[in-house]
């Protein structure tokens, strides 16, 4: 799917944040699509990360607030082949993260768009690694 940058709108507005999360849903519709089998193989983990609908719900939410975090889902191929396993938590007490026995916190830099964190949970039993959620790193 091709999106042009200009078309995404930069500004904290609802209506902007709305806009934002909207291309995040077409752009992981059209990928799923592209990509049937729904996962990337992560060269650092030398295992596959599967994009789920929690994948998308999560990413849309958290992604469309910043401008550069909705760039960052725009490079969902290269993150998630190439990201590096920084840490691994515990997955947070609320019910979205309850499927998890693990939370792995990895990191992509991304030219032109900073580091980019991407979530990745680990499912109990399976030990299936399921992304969460993309976000870029905010510079201090």
């Amino acid at each position: 799917m091709c999106i042009n940058n200009s078309d995404i709108p930069h500004g904290d507005a609802p209506e902007e944040v709305k806009q934002r999360s909207d291309i995040i849903w077409k752009y992981y519709q059209e990928w799923k699509k592209a990509n049937p089998m729904q996962r990337v193989y992560n060269i650092k983990l030398k295992d596959y990360i599967n994009v789920r609908q929690i994948s998308i719900d999560e990413t849309a939410r958290h992604a469309s607030k910043r401008y550069l975090s909705t760039l960052a889902v725009l490079q969902l191929d290269a993150i998630l082949a190439c990201a590096k396993l920084i840490k691994t938590d515990k997955p947070e007490s609320r019910a979205n993260q309850q499927q998890f026995k693990a939370m792995l916190v990895m990191q992509y830099e991304c030219q032109g768009l900073g580091t980019v964190k991407l979530l990745v949970g680990v499912r109990h039993k399976t030990l299936l690694k399921v992304q969460y959620c993309i976000t870029t790193l905010e510079v201090d």
